[in-house]
This record gives C-alpha cells, structure tokens and sequence, in this order.
C-alpha cells in the first residue's frame, strides 16, 4: 500500500496561509503600512483603485532592501524582525511572523520597486501566484514601492465575496486610521481612485485626532495618564455628554499595536457608570506601555488579540485612571457654600463711570408681617367668596356632617345633575352597555406596554417595539416614493462626519433627502443641516444624522434595498415613542390600528418580538 501523506508545495500552503492573514483589500494596506513602519519610514503614501479591487500601491521612504532581500521577502517565514524563539518576548516591531508578503502574492499580482541609500540603482521584482516572473535593475527612490493588482486572482470565490466599493473603502479607512493614531510622527497620505482622502501631516497625538475626526471631536477628549510600575497607559477619553449608540472611536493599543479586549473594554465602560444612559458608549483611545515579556501577541495571525499576565490587575489600573480624568477635567458646576467672611460684591454699582444709568429690581407688594397660620388672619376674608361665588355643590354638607380637615372623614360625594327626558321629564337610568361603552378598551402598564382583551386572553404590546415597526414602514415608503416633508430649520447646524464615514455618504444623501433632510455640502465631511423631517420637533436631529450614517456604514449590504432598511430602521428607533411615555386611550388606540396594519405585526425589523398574548386558560388557572 503507497503513502498517503505527502508535502504541500509552496504555492498551496501559501494560499492557506493567506486565507486568515489576507481578508479583504484593507488587510493588504495594513500589512504593507506596518512594514513601511517597521522599515523607519517618515512619509508613507497609500493609493486604491476601486477600493483595492484593481490596484494597491504603498510607497514609503524606509530604508529599503537589496537585490536578494527583495527576492527573500516573499519566502514563507522570512523575516528581518526576529532571529530566535526568545526574540518573541522581546517584540519591538509590527510584524515579526513572515507570512504577510507570501500571503498577500500567493493572491495577487505584486510589483516592488526598491532601493537602498547606499545603492546606486533599485531593483524590480515581479510576482504572480507565489511565482517569480522577472527580477531586474530599475531606477527608484530610496524606499520601496508595493503594487498588488488584481486581489483574489486565482481564488474567485474569495472575490466574489468581496463586498461593495464603499463598504471595502471604509473597511480600508478603519485599518488605515488604527495605524496612524498610533503613529502621529509619521507623514501619511491615502487617495482613493486619484481623490485624496486623508492628508496627516507629523504632529502631536491631539493633532493626529483632531485631524482625522475634526476639530470639535478633539475639544471633547479628557487626557489619560498612569504610570505604574506594572504598565503606563496614557490616551484620552470622551465627556460623558458625547456619548453615543453606534459609530464611536473604541480603540486600544498595545506597545503601538491595536488590540480587541472585550475585558478592558468593560473597565472603560463602569468608569461611566450612570453618567451616561444603558446602551450608549464613549469614545476612547488608550495606549497601553507594557514589557513585551509580559504579554503575547502571537495568538492569531492579525495580531489583534493580545494576552495579558497581569490582566486583573491593569483592569483595575485602567478604571482608576478613567475615573480620575472624568473627575478631574470634566466640567461640573460647583456649588460654593463657604461664603462667611467674604465681602458682599453688588451686580450693579452706582455712579460708576461711563454708565448712564443704574437699573433698578422690581418691587412686589406684599405683607411682610402676613402669617397664613395665624388664627385671626386665617379667619380673615381674603375675597374667595366672591370669586366662587355661584359655584356651590349640589347636595350641600349640613354643618354637622363630619369634615374631611378636621375628624379625617372623606366629604360627601358630589352627584352630578340627573339626565331627564327633555319632553316628558322622566330622570334618564344609563343602560349597563352604555356604561361598557365609556370604559377604556386599552391599558398601559408601567408606562411601557399596552394590554387589550383579545377573544383569546391578554394580548400585552410593546409600545416603543410597536412604534418601531410603525415608523419603519412609514420611513420605508417614504424612501420608495420618496414624498417625505421637510420642514425648515430658522437656525441650521453643521454636522461633521468621520473620514471613515465619508465614503458612503456620496449613496446616502439622495436617501436622506428622500427622508426628508435637506443638507448642504461645505467640503472636508461637513454639512449644513437646512431642512428635517416633519415630526422631529424636539430631537437631536444632529445625533441622529451620526447615527444613522453609522448604522448605515455597519449595515449597509451590497444593494440599495439593503442600505434603505438600515437607514429606515435607524429612523423608525429614535423617533419611535420612548419607554415610560404615558398615553391616552385613543393615542393606544391608533397605535395598536396602525401596527395590525403593517405587513408584520409580530416582530421588528430586527427580529424582536412586539406583543405576546397571555392565554384564557392561563388566567383562569393562576388565579383558580
């Protein structure tokens, strides 16, 4: 019998490897800038064509490589940032595993150009599916120049998976952003189809922010700083009153390395523990300096999980420090009572030059000596029965009826006039059905959920889930028939949206337009918010331009009917009614007609369930 375990070749276990390091066209850009970085590079500029489908080019003013160095790079393994095992608990660089240039050409077509300062010529290398297709000298700048055309080549069901231009370009635009803000002494430039996109030039940290997520972000960080003997974590922090649901910054980083830590992330929300409401979250960015012999970064091939020794212990660092930045730079009203002592300064001063004159505080007239609990002037008349005079109840209390004030005694009821007959003058009885027909045919319980008797049991409604999926096919009509009003605004604002938003904005607004916002462009992500929806009276209608752009960036699809939906649905949650809102009868009769009247009244557009009914049977056995 033969064997039957045999060697990969090269070229497949390439391809193997290159399906976890190299996702999509953002993995590429994040694993070149890295080893741009790593090359001491002060100025690196980033080109896409159709969000990395057809090209992307990396060029950056590194150190270099040589003729073999070039060749050697795209070998599994190969690699300039470690020589032993004992090198991996001493980690100073981005990449240290090999396996990010022979992933990214076992999928792609790759050109590098390259030369070193103490060359006098560079070379060029050209690759295709891990094969080499020619070597030769070239003329190029000190650096080196990465060019992969045509991702996904040789594996088509990866590309076909790829998502839309705008959803791939805002997926390269995260990882391009988590590089540069650790990084802010580096020059970075990024062009999208030959428009520039981001343009940062080498500064300080708050101006790398400031740059990337414009300026009134910036004004709204609180500065972190700890240092321990254990770790030193430095950042910043957002005011509590910048909180949102979706499409804030949460990022950490590690030694210069962005890291995912749902653990940490946790420590960062209890520090704004009812400051800001459930649900909400605030932006952040931590940097975190640890001994690389304390941690261990090589658990998964993108290097976005990290393992700390001492995580308990940084956990409680970190709450500590947020906590103090909160408390120590957010602004508060103090209330001074330590006043003795302290001369007395008057608003208004008199004869004081160049005024004219000194105005003067009203005066009310009143009795300064008047003592509501006085014996003699609570009998004194003070003109009410004039005012109500006319106005005496039906049945009179004799005056030796007990009094409510003075034995605890309820007064006796006030009946109302008696219906008579307007011929024949006969008192009219109401009939027990008429009685039926004034009571409420719904109830609300807690403010939250609406009961009505159905001719199987209880039939409890969410009211905010209700209104949800009422608003969401409202919203969704509007989109398709695209006849929403607008109403002016008398003062508009300026809304400003991230880089990373940007992109997809261009597909948005003819939506947001259909919806009923009138916005005006005024370059570099801003816009002048001139017109709402009808019915937004009272809303933040800034806050939910954010986020339902960002809802929109996270759960937008490949089609347009996709987009709609995540635009509808973010809609339809802020201006649905709120829990704990009380309602009329007929404000939960119209309600519960408009949801029976939707396409599905049992679940929102997410899948929650919208009322639930509670049994005849059920009823009668809890209380049989």
């Amino acid at each position: 019998m033969t064997d039957v375990i045999q060697l990969l070749p090269d070229s497949v276990a390439n391809q193997i490897a290159a399906g976890e390091v190299i996702q999509r066209p953002a993995s590429v850009i994040k694993e070149l800038v890295e080893n741009a970085v790593d090359a001491g590079a002060h100025t690196v500029n980033v080109l896409v064509v159709d969000a990395g489908r057809t090209s992307i080019q990396v060029i950056d003013d590194g150190c270099g490589m040589s003729e073999t160095d070039a060749r050697l790079a795209f070998e599994r393994h190969a690699t300039s940032k470690i020589r032993k095992a004992d090198d991996l608990f001493d980690l100073h660089t981005m990449g240290f595993r090999g396996e990010a240039l022979p992933s990214i050409v076992a999928v792609s077509q790759v050109e590098l150009r390259t030369r070193r300062e103490c060359d006098e010529v560079g070379t060029c290398l050209v690759m295709a599916g891990s094969r080499v297709e020619s070597q030769e000298p070239c003329s190029c700048p000190v650096g080196s120049s990465f060019l992969v055309s045509n991702l996904f080549f040789n594996v088509p069901a990866r590309r076909k998976f790829l998502k839309t231009n705008a959803t791939e370009l805002n997926n390269i635009l995260t990882a391009f952003e988590r590089i540069v803000l650790v990084y802010p002494d580096i020059s970075f430039t990024l062009h999208s189809n030959g428009q520039e996109l981001m343009n940062l030039r080498a500064g300080t940290l708050r101006q790398r922010i400031s740059d990337i997520y414009g300026r009134r972000y910036g004004q709204d960080l609180l500065p972190v700083s700890v240092d321990t003997a254990m770790c030193k974590i430095t950042g910043f922090v957002a005011k509590p009153e910048t909180a949102r649901k979706k499409g804030v910054a949460e990022c950490f980083f590690v030694n210069g390395r962005f890291m995912k830590h749902p653990y940490f992330h946790k420590a960062v929300q209890q520090a704004y523990d009812r400051l800001i409401p459930a649900g909400m979250h605030v932006p952040y960015l931590i940097y975190f300096d640890v001994s690389p012999a304390d941690i261990d970064v090589n658990i998964h091939p993108t290097k976005t999980e990290i393992k700390f020794e001492n995580e308990q212990a940084i956990w409680q660092i970190l709450t500590a420090a947020v906590k103090d930045a909160i408390g120590q730079f957010c602004e508060i009203p103090q209330i001074d009572f330590d006043t003795e002592g302290r001369p007395d300064i008057p608003a208004y001063t008199q004869n004081t030059p160049n005024t004219q004159s000194t105005p003067s505080f009203p005066k009310t007239p009143g009795n300064p000596s008047y003592n509501p609990f006085s014996p003699a002037q609570k009998k004194a008349s003070n003109g009410w029965e004039q005012l109500y005079e006319g106005l005496q109840p039906v049945n009179k209390p004799s005056a030796s009826s007990p009094s409510f004030f003075d034995d605890g005694f309820l007064p006796d009821p006030v009946v109302a006039p008696a219906e008579r007959d307007s011929l024949t003058g006969e008192v009219i009885t109401p009939h027990a059905d008429q009685w039926s027909d004034k009571s409420p045919a719904h109830y609300q319980y807690k403010g939250c959920y609406i009961m009505t008797a159905v001719k199987s049991g209880l039939m409890v409604i969410d009211q905010y889930r209700a209104d949800v999926r009422i608003r969401y096919e409202q919203c969704l009509a509007h989109l398709q028939a695209r006849s929403a009003e607008t109403q002016q605004v008398l003062f508009p604002e300026v809304v400003q949206f991230a880089p990373s938003e940007q992109p997809l904005l261009e597909h948005i607004l003819p939506q947001l337009s259909a919806i009923g916002f009138e916005l005006t462009d005024l370059g570099q992500g801003s816009f002048a918010v001139n017109g709402i929806p009808t019915g937004l009276d009272g809303l933040n209608y800034v806050q939910l331009l954010h986020d339902m752009v960002a809802d929109a960036v996270s759960s937008a699809g490949d089609s347009m009917d996709e987009l709609n939906k995540a635009l509808a649905l973010s809609m339809a949650r802020h201006v649905a009614i709120p829990q704990g809102q009380v309602l009329s009868n007929s404000e939960m009769e119209n309600l519960v007609n408009e949801l029976f009247a939707c396409s599905n009244v049992n679940y929102t557009p997410d899948g929650k369930a919208i009322l639930g009914i509670l049994p005849q049977r059920d009823i009668e056995k809890l209380l049989g």
